[in-house]
């Protein structure tokens, strides 16, 4: 049955925060919660009263022990899982950062160049998405997932 995306809601409201430099991508070894054991950008649920941006923010501090600077909204990012779970997830990106990318109980940084992304051990949606949105591109995307399994995707550039 195909969703009625017009007037789908989330359950659920994350954000995701890649930093980008020198054509380089900081990603991390996810080790818990949603998507753990996958390499992805630091993020995750938003708390009572955050907005995606704040929440971002919050996350890369936690994860990685560094305050990103001036993030930039990309995009956002819908997820239909047939379990029931319907994620919004805010996209950020960001060039500059205070600190140094440190491993934490939840994450372990690794610096990957633009072409050497390991899509392969990722969430299959971010090949949809990822690659022109760390050159700068906007999206507004749509998915719909069994489990890890994406079942379709439709990804909209803006801008």
């Amino acid at each position: 049955m195909a969703i009625d995306w017009e007037s789908w809601e989330p359950n659920l409201r994350a954000n995701l925060l890649f930093i980008v430099q020198d054509g380089r991508v900081l990603l991390i070894h996810k080790k818990r919660g949603i998507g753990a054991g996958k390499i992805n950008g630091p993020g995750g649920k938003l708390e009572p009263g955050e907005t995606p941006m704040e929440g971002a923010i919050r996350e890369v501090e936690e994860e990685l022990c560094i305050i990103p600077q001036a993030p930039e909204e990309m995009g956002v990012l819908h997820f239909d899982f047939i379990d029931g779970m319907r994620m919004q997830c805010t996209v950020f990106r960001a060039e500059t950062f205070t600190g140094v990318p440190t491993e934490t109980d939840e994450a372990k940084p690794e610096w990957f160049a633009f072409e050497d992304v390991p899509y392969h051990r990722m969430w299959a949606d971010d090949r949809c998405w990822l690659p022109r949105m760390l050159n700068g591109e906007k999206f507004r995307a749509w998915f719909e997932f069994d489990d890890e399994t994406m079942l379709s995707d439709k990804v909209v550039w803006v801008g």
